[in-house]
């Protein structure tokens, strides 16, 4: 048995965010950005550990506060989106494939950014409405899922999935995979699915019996179903992965898990001899998978990376 991971490093280009979900980790009250001198250290470090993907995360639409705006204009910026491409060219200046998970954006926003990433992402988390995004309108089932659609009709390969145990039932996890599922079925873009716990302060909402009850649901529908170890005992790994789980994300050897502070990556090579033992073999992937490269569906200005990459693999 295969199961893949993606060596990452996480770049964390802002915590402002206009969401105010009651369960995050990630937002702060801080508008700065990360400075292009840190971007190229980080990057340089990536490279030196042989990672192949950037993780750019940040908060949604942090340029409704004025207090960004002033930060993003001190960096020679009237539009944030305009800030993540030239970050995104560093990256591939550094021989890193971007993966950016940028929230809700608009289609012109993922036209722009479509040469500059291998893949991208934006977790659909329910497909309902719920208590806990009250106050956060990019939480917005309707709003998330037209995102998912834009990436489609611009032929992104896509990451999405489910945040499981922020107040949703049983029913409305199968219905939200069941929405992915039809949204893939109509433009064959999404690449894997995350099954995702909540986590409060590093202990799970859920038990791992119900995640694995969301796993068998999800590989009904897709061939990748990931789920992050950072969250889960090795234990609890392999018997997610014995349900159908067969990518673990991305692992950072050198940067934490910013949405998820208090859970530590585990260190790759005690990982891949656990799972070696019991008959499950780690093998390292890109941020787009072999299919979507055979479709051609990665970023322009990745491909050399892109198809090095998979020709030295």
């Amino acid at each position: 048995m295969i199961v893949t991971y993606s060596k990452n490093a996480f770049f964390p280009l802002t915590r402002a965010c206009r969401n105010e979900c009651k369960y995050c980790n990630f937002r702060r009250g801080d508008y700065t950005l990360m400075s292009f001198e840190l971007v190229k250290n980080l990057a340089e470090m990536a490279k030196r550990y042989n990672c192949k993907e950037a993780l750019l995360t940040f908060g949604e639409r942090p340029e409704v506060y004025l207090e960004f705006r002033r930060n993003l204009k001190e960096l020679g910026y009237d539009n944030f989106i305009d800030y993540v491409c030239s970050v995104c060219k560093i990256c591939i200046d550094f021989g890193l494939i971007p993966h950016t998970n940028a929230g809700v954006l608009y289609y012109d926003e993922m036209k722009k950014l479509k040469p500059l990433n291998g893949s991208m992402g934006l977790m659909l988390e329910q497909a309902v409405e719920l208590e806990c995004h009250e106050n956060s309108p990019g939480k917005n089932p309707r709003v998330r899922i037209k995102t998912i659609e834009r990436a489609g009709k611009l032929k992104i390969p896509f990451t999405t999935g489910l945040l499981l145990g922020i107040g949703e039932s049983k029913y409305d996890r199968f219905y939200s995979l069941e929405v992915l599922a039809e949204i893939n079925e109509n433009y064959g873009h999404i690449q894997e699915v995350i099954i995702q716990p909540c986590v409060v302060r590093g202990v799970k909402v859920v038990d791992v019996k119900e995640v694995k009850e969301v796993v068998l649901a999800a590989k009904k529908f897709f061939r990748h179903v990931q789920i992050p170890p950072n969250l889960f005992t090795f234990e609890e790994v392999l018997y997610l992965i014995k349900a159908g789980a067969n990518d673990l994300g991305g692992i950072s050897p050198i940067t934490p898990d910013y949405v998820n502070p208090y859970n530590s990556w585990p260190s790759i090579d005690t990982l891949k001899s656990f799972l070696n033992r019991n008959g499950v073999v780690l093998r390292e992937r890109l941020p787009i998978y072999d299919e979507f490269i055979i479709r051609k569906m990665y970023g322009e200005l990745t491909k050399q990376l892109v198809i090095g990459d998979k020709r030295d693999a």
